[in-house]
Order: structure tokens, then sequence, then C-alpha cells
């Protein structure tokens, strides 16, 4: 599933180099009508990203993820999200997937309680990573502003106990790089845990990544700049969706 992606900043659509805010591509188009243009292409989600909640710690995108889920695409939004009360206002706005970054990471028992409440098919747990010189990946928190010394593999063990289903996991290195996604990681995700729906997200240019992407394993990709500069077009988006 190719699951078309929209970054909101001030409202306004823009994409980051490596969740950088200081290297930020603002687009000339309205959101929604961007996203009614990505359901008419074939796109069954989308996935919207609240910039400005991830920086406040909390969801500030609300009304305009409410006119995006009217258009009548599931939609899959996070940004900020840090409470029990984020969780229902975004579900409350029409959001069907909510994804969580920062608190499942800082606080994976608020995380775990959160998937018994709400169901592990309301939630995705983001999962953004740099490696480190020693090798290890290390999640990303607070808008990809900081590393957590957080264990990955402990992290997913725990989750998947707890009801985990869906994952989103960038290599923060590639995104917004033109350099494509990084294969060897999915590869190694979906080995490790293939209970998992596993999304890629970060470096998709074109359709040959989308085909490689699909010979890992993964469930999905996002694709956000590839669309937006036209090196995958809607007409590409739209026959790699029906293939799906």
């Amino acid at each position: 599933m190719i699951i078309p992606a929209i970054d909101l900043r001030d409202g306004r659509v823009v994409r980051l180099r490596q969740g950088d805010f200081t290297q930020t591509r603002t687009f000339d188009h309205d959101a929604v009508v961007l996203a009614q243009r990505y359901a008419t292409a074939g796109a069954k989600w989308t996935h919207v990203v609240d910039l400005d909640g991830a920086r406040a710690g909390r969801p500030a995108q609300l009304e305009l993820l409410a006119r995006i889920a009217g258009l009548g695409m599931q939609l899959q939004a996070g940004g900020g999200v840090r409470s029990h009360t984020d969780v229902e206002r975004l579900l409350d706005a029409g959001v069907a997937r909510v994804v969580v970054g920062s608190i499942a990471v800082r606080a994976p028992s608020v995380f775990a309680d959160w998937l018994a409440a709400f169901g592990a098919d309301r939630l995705c747990l983001a999962l953004d990573v740099r490696r480190g010189n020693d090798g290890r990946w290390r999640p990303a928190v607070d808008a990809w502003q900081a590393d957590s010394d957080a264990d990955v593999g402990e992290l997913l063990d725990g989750f998947r106990s707890a009801g985990l289903r869906h994952v989103l996991t960038t290599d923060i290195a590639q995104d917004g790089m033109g350099a494509g996604p990084n294969l060897d990681l999915y590869r190694e995700l979906v080995a490790r845990w293939p209970q998992l729906e596993w999304i890629a997200s970060g470096g998709v240019r074109d359709r040959r990544d989308i085909d490689a992407l699909r010979a890992t394993g993964v469930a999905g990709c996002v694709a956000g700049t590839a669309l937006l500069d036209g090196t995958l077009t809607l007409e590409e988006f739209a026959t790699c969706s029906r293939a799906a």
C-alpha cells in the first residue's frame, strides 16, 4: 500500500530535510485540495504530520485534519501526541489511526495502556531512528530534535506483547535526501518482527523504490516529496495502488 504524505506547518504543505525545521520547502498547494487529488488517484489512506503540533507537544491542526478526514479516505495522523486526551481529540476529528512517537519511546507503559484502551488498529508507533557511531539504532524524539537511548528491540518486543500491530519507521538520514529508502533496515525489521505491519517512510523517489520496498516485505510505504515533485507521478501512484 502506498500512502501519500502531507506535512503541515502553519496550515501549509511543506517538506523538511531530515526533520530539520531550518530546511523547509513550502509548496503552493491547499492541503485539502491536495488530499482530494490523492483520493481521486486511488489513495485509500493519507498520512498527515502536524509539524506545529510536533514542536508544541500537542495537536495543533485539528480543524484542517477534520476537513481532510471528511474527504472519505482513511487518515493516519500524528504530531505532538502526548496524552490520552490528545488521542481522543484526533479520533474525534476523524483520524482513523493516531501516530505516536516521543511518548511511546519515553514512557512505554503509557503507550501500552493506550493500545489496550483504544485498540491496536487505532494507533501506530512512529519509530524514527538514527544509527549511532556504535552501530546502534536510536529512536529520535521531540520532532526528531533529540535522540533517545532507548533500545529499539526492547521497545518493539514490549509493545508487541501489548498488542502493537502498526509501525511507521523512518531512517532519518534518508528522509528528504533523494537517496532512496534504507532497504536493509526494513529487511532486518520484517525478518525480526514479521507479525507487525511495517510502513516504510523516508527516501522514496520513484516507482523503482516502491517495487524494491515491496520486496522487503513491508506492508506499505509513505510517499511525500516524490509525489510533490512528480518523480512519482499520480498515474504511477494509481497503477501501484491498484497492483497492491
